[in-house]
């Protein structure tokens, strides 16, 4: 038998969840207006001028990655399927290693700001770097839709204000975060955000496991009673064996091609600093994902998922009443704030890689062909980053009560199909050209937007009619189809001179740039 449904305050206004958000609002403004005196150059607004160090950026990778729907979703996902929930966490944190072993050394070594600077280092500036400005505003607009629509939801049932309303709070606090404090600023909000949210699961889960003698095991046989031995089975959420791999090639590759994400590796001093930050980020996440899964079961056992679902039908409110009812209603109101102020977060680091490809990429070696002065290239990316949070806020408001789950599987879909390739090839392949890094990226983003749009999740769940692509995530088709064009495309008009300037690339990638050398190439 499942427990009795558990009263809840949750869509009451909440003293403590409202203190607690206040004052970590209060505690980042302070923190931009810091690192706003210190933002003096473009270098320190997009990359905090390469002085973060390993153990920082290691907490504000985390920071960036463990977003809202890692906190909410796999502990709603645990709650309600219970061992199958964890299919995302594990596809997650696998893509970890792809990022320490194939991407950070020879990302921070190749690039200056954004990843079209190690596509586009032998090949030709403007298509390469148009290319890869498509894939990354296409993902940092659906990441950006599923983070604003999110925000909305969690602010109207916790501190009961409308939801418009909520997503001009968050639209605007992390414009001021951006606008003024760049990557300074948002790196340590992430690292704030990071340490808040650890914490605070961490407590969570403490008291959880305190109900039963701080055992794992005690949990789990509870579990069991209730819901059966297949509480602990996998295959219940992903039954095919399509599905399962597609999925898992869209959250570990994605992981590798996500804008945000990579951007991260140019904070830091040096290329051995790059991958000590991915360790440390590794063993965060690492160890948030168990948390969640101690969370969700707890979810499960002490609420029961009837009363989880009647609060909310995906679940996703499963941690703060988890919060609530361990906790009373002040822990709900810190736990409420966190989740808020992940949020937060995310959506800067978001709003920053679209502005250094808006910025960066189109404006300063597209538009100017590299010839814009360090103040204009700086106001421009502030002007970028004012545009994409008032962007964010009117996507947060359009898509008020859509079904916003596909849009962040279709984000890490196009990021494995449009950009994991064209930068794997790039830096492996001696005869990748121009035009076969500019086929791979347009044929991942296209292809991946396209088979979303035909799959169950749009087709059947959203319009109610059949689906042409059976697959609900595309990437086991996209991804492999984004390296096939990349390399067919390349062998059908070799490009000598990209190719001859392939063992320089080699050797930077493996001992960085010469003191005072320009990152970017001329060519």
């Amino acid at each position: 038998m499942n427990p009795p449904n558990v009263e809840t305050s949750i869509g009451q206004p909440n003293t403590t969840a409202i203190a607690f958000f206040l004052a970590f609002v209060g505690l980042t403004l302070g923190i931009t207006y810091w690192a706003a005196r210190r933002t003096k150059t473009t270098s320190e607004f997009f990359t905090a001028g390469g002085g973060v160090s390993a153990v920082q950026n290691g907490f504000a990778l985390a920071g960036d990655f463990m977003s809202a729907a890692s906190f909410l979703g796999i502990a709603g996902l645990v709650a309600l399927s219970g061992f199958d929930g964890l299919i995302y966490s594990v596809g997650w944190l696998v893509g970890w290693p792809v990022v320490t072993f194939l991407i950070a050394e020879p990302l921070r070594n190749l690039g200056k700001y954004t990843f079209a600077d190690v596509v586009a280092y032998r090949l030709k500036q403007t298509p390469v770097r148009l290319a890869a400005a498509v894939g990354t505003l296409t993902v940092v607009s659906f990441y950006l839709i599923a983070q604003m629509v999110g925000a909305g939801n969690l602010i109207r049932m916790m501190f009961g204000l409308s939801y418009e309303a909520a997503v001009l709070i968050v639209g605007g606090v992390m414009i001021l975060y951006v606008l003024f404090g760049g990557m300074i600023a948002t790196t340590w909000v992430q690292i704030v955000k990071a340490v808040l949210l650890l914490a605070g699961a961490s407590a969570l889960a403490l008291m959880v496991l305190a109900r039963f003698a701080y055992n794992p095991l005690a949990l789990f046989r509870e579990a069991v009673a209730q819901y059966g031995p297949e509480v602990l089975a996998p295959g219940k959420l992903v039954s095919s064996p399509l599905e399962a791999v597609s999925l898992g090639l869209a959250l570990m590759f994605g992981t590798a091609g996500l804008p945000h994400i990579l951007m991260r590796f140019y904070t830091v001093p040096n290329a051995k600093a790059a991958r000590g930050s991915v360790f440390y980020a590794t063993g965060l996440i690492g160890y948030f994902y168990l948390v969640t899964f101690i969370l969700g079961f707890g979810a499960s056992v002490v609420l029961g998922r009837a009363g989880i679902t009647a609060v909310d039908k995906g679940g996703n409110m499963a941690a703060p009443l988890l919060a609530e009812a361990v906790g009373g209603t002040p822990f709900l109101g810190f736990i409420s704030a966190v989740a808020f102020a992940t949020i937060l977060a995310v959506v800067a680091g978001l709003t920053l890689s679209g502005a250094a490809a808006l910025s960066h990429d189109l404006w300063t070696h597209v538009v100017r062909r590299g010839q814009a002065p360090e103040h204009e290239q700086l106001r421009v990316a502030r002007l970028a980053s004012f545009g994409l949070g008032v962007l964010a806020i009117i996507l947060g408001i359009v898509f008020k009560g859509q079904n916003v789950a596909f849009m962040v599987g279709l984000a890490f879909a196009i990021a494995a199909s449009g950009n994991f390739p064209a930068l794997l090839l790039s830096m492996a392949w001696r005869g990748f050209t121009t035009r076969g890094a500019v086929a791979s990226m347009l044929t991942g983003s296209v292809s991946a937007v396209l088979l979303i749009f035909l799959s169950p999740t749009v087709q059947v769940e959203m319009l109610g009619r059949a689906a042409l692509f059976p697959l609900k995530n595309p990437a086991l088709v996209t991804m492999p189809l984004a390296f096939f064009v990349g390399w067919v495309v390349s062998l059908l008009k070799p490009e000598p001179e990209a190719s001859d300037r392939f063992p320089e690339v080699r050797h930077r990638m493996h001992v960085g740039a010469e003191p005072g050398e320009n990152v970017i190439s001329p060519h």
